[in-house]
């Protein structure tokens, strides 16, 4: 099968294209920067440039049809936010994807119509408020809380705040009079990412991953598979009611109550943890693409580690500012020692694909040399493809429906 990835750029696009490669598909990735993490492997065969999705998401919609149309492309797969202009137009694309319909994505895309619909799906969540008004502010009287604009990727658009002065402050900034913001209490306890791929609100396939060491940006550097009680059948409950059709992730936190949801991708991430536990999240993507139902697939076995050295030495750079902790984090890492014992890279796997080594050495050898060069690695991975609040309001206007805050 020919399958376009949807960007080159990020982690999951990196991931996607390691497995699917493994499966013996035609891989080639679109993207909007010359050099991107997802080009340097041998399961890549071509990089086509297109228009940058964060400012134009249409016209890389019209570029990435092109392109599929041209190549003769069989699936184009969303490794990120490119997911939500897949699903604004899907009913008139001229190629197969992997896409929930829209009215089910434009109720999780935007941090408060997430936080609205767990609410309603019955997910628990941390304590929270919408507030619409900078003298609203009054009502948060606990802390520390995060505060979240809207539309953001990664951990853009996200501020903690732990007096009512940052508060304010975090407010203002995010735009706060203008528009809407989700005030949230910080919950305690790590940090797992959640995965699942659903076929028309039935669950097919389900994962869930501890956040052990964190790397660059708030990545997880080190992961470990878990089962985490009770949280597929509040995903379930979700996919049910949304009607949901194709990957959905959550980000949660593992308090001693049980987990709580901060955030909803609708779209697959990071899918290599799941794989190395049993579990082929991309497979059973793809069978969805095709229009095939895909049989249930058993839990992933918990205890399964795996790591990220591009994100660890990335992440010993920006925290410690220093050559030394850059050295030790990616000889811990190559050695196995520590925590990484008995875990397996899943970024950057080198075994039979000596192009993998490109980007870890590039980041190592500039880490060492200057450690605050991980900003520019970290800026690179997000910025092609993140939606802006300006790209949302686009796919809005092209599917018809009104803007935010109408």
């Amino acid at each position: 099968m020919r399958v376009l990835l949807s960007e080159g750029s990020g982690l999951t696009s990196r991931q996607v294209a390691t497995r699917l490669g493994q499966l013996g598909h035609h891989v080639e990735i679109l993207s909007s920067t010359p050099i991107c993490l997802t080009r340097f492997t041998r399961h890549v065969r071509k990089v086509h440039r297109v228009p940058a999705f964060a400012r134009q998401p249409l016209v890389w919609l019209e570029a990435a049809e092109r392109i599929a149309l041209a190549r003769a492309i069989d699936v184009l797969f969303p490794t990120h936010e490119q997911v939500a202009a897949l699903s604004a137009r899907r009913a008139s694309l001229n190629v197969a994807t992997i896409a929930p319909a829209f009215d089910s994505l434009r109720r999780v895309q935007d941090k408060i119509s997430a936080y609205r619909t767990l609410v309603e799906a019955g997910v628990p969540q941390p304590e929270s408020l919408v507030l619409a008004r900078l003298d609203e502010l009054d009502r948060v009287t606990r802390f520390p809380v995060f505060v979240k604009r809207p539309i953001s990727t990664a951990s853009a658009g996200v501020r903690r705040a732990s007096s009512p002065a940052e508060l304010r402050a975090a407010a203002s900034a995010l735009g706060l009079g203008a528009g809407q913001v989700l005030v949230q209490q910080q919950a305690n306890g790590p940090l797992a990412m959640v995965q699942a791929i659903v076929d028309d609100g039935r669950l097919v396939a389900h994962h869930a991953n501890l956040r052990i060491r964190e790397g660059v940006g708030g990545g997880a550097a080190i992961k470990e598979s878990v089962a985490l009680p009770g949280m597929p059948e509040h995903v379930e409950a979700l996919a049910r009611a949304l009607s949901w059709h194709g990957p959905l992730s959550l980000d949660v936190i593992v308090t001693r109550d049980g987990p709580l949801a901060i955030d909803v991708n609708p779209r697959i991430v990071e899918p290599m943890n799941a794989y190395l536990s049993g579990v082929d999240l991309v497979g059973a993507a793809l069978d969805l693409a095709q229009g095939r139902r895909p049989a249930e697939q058993p839990p992933g076995r918990a205890g399964v580690r795996s790591h990220q050295t591009l994100l660890a030495v990335l992440g010993a750079a920006q925290r410690c500012d220093s050559r030394r902790a850059v050295a030790r984090e990616l000889f811990s890492a190559l050695a196995k020692r520590g925590d990484y014992a008995g875990s397996r890279e899943e970024l950057t796997p080198i075994a039979g694909d000596p192009l993998a080594a490109i980007p870890l050495v590039a980041a190592a050898a500039a880490t060492m040399a200057r450690p605050s060069l991980w900003r520019a690695f970290e800026a690179g991975a997000v910025g092609p493809y993140a939606l802006t609040p300006e790209a949302w309001e686009q796919i809005l206007a092209a599917a018809g429906d009104p803007p935010i805050g109408s």
